[in-house]
């Protein structure tokens, strides 16, 4: 009962792999007339990792146009990152804002 069993196997072509970059999300800060000037640069400094004289600049940016962009990121970032920022503001009692956008 023995059967032979001949594997022909030929390899002709070649895998082509191709990486692609994750696509990134930006955390947006929302202007608010309760979230005080001061929290939203100690935010940005604490937990985006930007200089005083960034945060002040993108804090005027909300404060002008509505919105500001904190930080630009992999989804799972700019998602740790913006719930980071939201409870801790929560837990000093402001209602600071943050979405996260496909850039």
């Amino acid at each position: 009962m023995s059967e032979d069993v001949i594997l022909d196997v030929k390899i002709d072509e070649k895998l082509k792999q191709t990486i692609t970059e994750p696509p990134k999300f930006k955390v947006v800060f929302l202007n608010d007339d309760t979230t005080p000037v001061e929290w939203v640069i100690s935010i940005l400094v604490q937990v985006f990792r930007h200089t005083n004289d960034s945060a002040e600049k993108i804090t005027l940016s909300i404060h002008t146009d509505g919105s500001g962009v904190a930080g630009i990121y992999t989804y799972e970032i700019a998602e740790q990152k913006a719930l980071e920022a939201q409870d801790l503001s929560r837990s000093q009692g402001f209602p600071l804002q943050i979405k996260i956008e496909k850039e």
